[in-house]
Formats: structure tokens, sequence, C-alpha cells
């Protein structure tokens, strides 16, 4: 039970941390913008309530539901990026047109896709664990799918998405056990791929030379330099929650990209040390859960799963120092944005789900007996098994036992039955059993009945001198037509 506890832990902790940080970064701009300072905080809060909901449904949802589901997952969100790239249909937000809009609400489809692909990939790679030394058996069909899913995500454009795609799709390669040469020349591939495309357009080559060249008096640069402005304001303790100077529209995107900025200076160090510690515990507890399970979905999953989470949260941090270039990669559950944080809350819950299938794990919640909607869904023990439900059914039984006990005490007593007499032929009986004239007479039994007609030595009852037995049926004429003469006794 540690990993679930650990990964638990984590996610409530990270949860917590970061609708706190979003409240304290966001505050000065949505107060400006709305009129209240808690504007963007109430809708991360509310995108929270829907990742919980979420998040608890996902630990007890059966692998072989998952797995089933992952295709038509895939091909949903292939549909939703489509659709995105629609006018009319798409959400053109700071130059990409990468949301969609329903009434009050609006989505990313891309980040769905990101969680369609682990799974479905997971599923397919899992399947064909037996034959992934064939580069064809592991490339076909997963290759072209990630193809035809970052090129529609580049059309929006949008390339830090597409980077965490490319580390979804890397890592599930990796853990399925692909041979190293595949794997080193794809990761070489995807890094040529990434670099031109970051050099295709103009912004994205301002931020590269602004990385490599910083220049505080560029547009490009102002953003980095005010991010390590703040996180030196800082220093080991921090100037205090909600002091920020940096979040008084000097650092653009505050909330979302560049929070871990605001964490540095307001928290200082120690603040940005803990928020380290976490997810590096994150990668320790994940690798855990993948490491000690058996099912290859579940491996591939875990680890894919973890690799995508940790890696997205060091690219954010790396660009924020000042050690990447600027790629718009969220920090997972610490920056502002909805769907980001809806999705990545899943992934817990997938992490949380895979932690109770380990062998320690499951004997425990197998002797506990579960939970109902766990026993509902059919992923833990039925509650026979357990030893809790043991002992309330056996003492169940003993309280029936005892009613039972106390409902006999209480009824009237049957009457006594006659004893039975000693078994006695009946005359139809004797005269049934075969008799010939030289038989040697019945036993009889050692006492009689007193006043019986005591028997004669030939086995008939009466005394001497009574009246001689009727003739054997061939010499009496009655019993006899057959036979002249009249009747004689």
């Amino acid at each position: 039970m540690a990993s679930l506890h650990l990964i638990q832990a984590i996610f409530a902790l990270l949860l917590g941390f970061g609708l706190l940080m979003v409240l304290s970064s966001s505050s000065v701009t949505a107060f400006r913008t709305g009129g209240s300072s808690f504007g963007v905080f109430a809708n991360q809060a509310t995108f929270a309530l829907v990742g919980l909901v979420l998040f608890g449904a996902t630990q007890y949802l059966p692998v072989r539901l998952m797995r089933s589901l992952s295709t038509a997952a895939v091909m949903f969100s292939i549909l939703l990026l489509v659709a995105v790239l629609i006018p009319g249909v798409g959400k053109l937000v700071n130059g990409a047109r990468s949301w969609i809009a329903i009434g009050g609400f609006q989505f990313q489809p891309s980040e769905v896709a990101k969680l369609a692909l682990l799974l479905w990939m997971g599923h397919v790679l899992a399947a064909r664990r037996s034959t992934l030394a064939s580069p064809r058996s592991l490339l076909i069909p997963v290759l072209p799918v990630f193809i035809l899913i970052a090129g529609l995500i580049m059309m929006q454009p949008d390339l830090g998405t597409t980077t965490a795609l490319l580390i979804v799709f890397m890592a599930c390669l990796f853990f399925a056990g692909a041979p190293w040469w595949m794997f080193a020349t794809l990761a070489g591939l995807a890094v040529l791929g990434v670099t031109a495309l970051a050099l295709s357009a103009t912004y994205r080559l301002a931020r590269v030379l602004s990385f490599l060249n910083p220049d505080p008096t560029s547009a490009s640069g102002w953003q980095l330099a005010q991010s390590l402005y703040g996180m030196g304001n800082g220093g080991i303790f921090g100037v205090g929650l909600g002091q920020s100077r940096a979040k008084w529209s000097y650092l653009p995107n505050a909330d979302s990209d560049f929070i871990f900025a605001i964490v540095g200076e307001e928290l200082g160090f120690i603040g940005a040390a803990l928020l380290l510690l976490l997810f590096g515990l994150l990668a320790y507890t994940g690798l855990r859960i993948a490491r000690r399970n058996v099912d290859p979905f579940v491996k591939i999953v875990a680890s894919a799963g973890t690799v995508w989470l940790v890696g997205q949260a060091g690219i954010n941090i790396c660009y924020v120092v000042g050690l990447l270039p600027v790629t718009g990669i969220p920090l997972p559950m610490i920056s502002a944005g909805g769907t980001s944080l809806i999705i990545t809350m899943v992934v817990f819950g997938l992490l949380a789900n895979f932690a109770r299938s380990e062998p320690e794990a499951a004997a425990v919640l197998q002797a506990n007996g579960g939970n109902r909607l766990a026993r509902f869904l059919g992923v833990n023990p039925k509650p026979g098994a357990g030893a809790k439900r043991a002992a309330k059914r056996t003492a169940k039984a003993e309280r029936r036992a005892a009613k039972s006990a106390k409902r006999a005490a209480a009824a009237k007593p049957a009457p006594a039955r006659k004893p039975a007499s000693p078994t006695r032929r009946t005359p139809d009986a004797v005269r049934a059993e075969p008799r010939s004239r030289g038989a040697a007479p019945r036993p009889t039994t050692g006492t009689q009945r007193p006043g019986a007609i005591p028997r004669q030595p030939d086995g008939r009852r009466g005394a001497a001198g009574a009246r001689p037995a009727r003739s054997t049926p061939s010499a009496n004429p009655r019993r006899n037509p057959s036979s002249g003469g009249s009747p004689q006794w």
C-alpha cells in the first residue's frame, strides 16, 4: 500500500499547492480584467472539482475497460483535432487555434490527444510484446498515428504540446523494450524535427535567439529577464506569499507558463526546492508502481505517464530559469489551465489505480474486502475474501443461532410419543410365506404374551385334542372343484 499512499499524498500536496499559487499569481491580473481577484482562481477551482471526480472514478476503472476504450479514444481525439482547425469551431487564442468553446466552457483537444495516445500505445505495444524486436511490428501502426496527431497539433500551431506528445511517444517505445539502435535513431530524428519546427517560424526563432543571447530590452528576452529578476528577489525564504512584485504586470503569463518564477519569488529557494522534491518523489513512485506490476499494459502506461508529467515539469522549470528556450509547456498541477489540470489529474488516477494492483496492495485490499464502489466495478476482491467480512458473518450467524434457541425454548413442548410395540408378523404376512408339508417348524420367540395360546410342535396354535386344521387345498373339494366326491373335513 506504500505506493498508493505516496501517489495520493503527492496528488493532494500538488493540487493544494497549485491552487494556492494560482490564487496568488493571478490576483492582480484577474482584478484588472474582471474586477475580482478570485476570477482565475474560481475557474481553476471549478476544473479541480471536475478533476477530483475523474480522479476518483479512474482509480477504480478496470484495466480491461481502459484497453477496450483506447482505440475509440484516440480516434475521437483525432476528430477533435480536425474540428479545432475549422473556423468557427476552433477558438484563436494568442495566435494559436487550440481551443474549442462550447457555451461558456472551452477545452484544449491536444491535451486529450496526449492521454489517448498514451493509453492506445500501451494497449498496442502490450499486445505485440512478443514481436517487438521487428521494426515493422514496433512502429506500425503507432508511428503513423503519432505523425498524424503531431501534424494536426502543429497546424494550430502549438510546439509545446507537440513536444509533450513526443515525450509520451518516446517513453512508450522505451519502456516497451524497443532496441537501443531504433530508439536512438527515433530520438535523433525527433530532435531534428523539433529544431526544424522551432526555426520555421519567426517568433520561435526569436525565442531561440533570446535564449542563446538574452537581451532584457527585446520583447522576446523581457519575459525571461523578469523571471530571473523575480526569482533572484526571492532569495532563500522568499518575500512572502502574495507579496510578489513580478506579477504586477512585469512578468507575462505569471499564472500559467511562468508560475514557477512566482513560486521562487514568494516562497524563495526553500519553496522551489520543496516543489522539485515533490516532482522527484512523483518520478520515484510512478516508476516503482510500474516495476512492481506484472501486466505489460500497466508497466508501459505507468512508466510513460510518469515520464510525461515529470518531463513536462522539467522542461517548464528549465525554460523559466533560462536553461531551455521558452516552449509554452505548463507546469503540471501548478499552472493555471483547466484542460491541462483535468488531464493531469486523470493520469494521477491511473497511477493510483495501478498502485492498487501491486501484490502487497492487492493482498491488503483483499484482507479488508475493498469498498462498495470497487466491488461494484469488479476491481477488488469480493467481500467474503476479507477477514473483517468473515468476522461479521460469524457474528451474524451466532446472533441467528441465539434467536433460534430462544424461540425454541419459548415454544410449547410436543407430547411424548407412545413407545412402539415389539415387532410382530401379521397373519397375512405369515400366509404369504412359502411352506411345504415337510418344512421345519417356524422358529418361535423365547417369550410370549401373557394369555396367548401356546404353539404346537408343528407350529400351529391350540391345545392338544383341539379340532384338526383344514386339509390342504388339493384335498378340499370346495377349494378344488375338479376333484370328485363330497366335501370332506
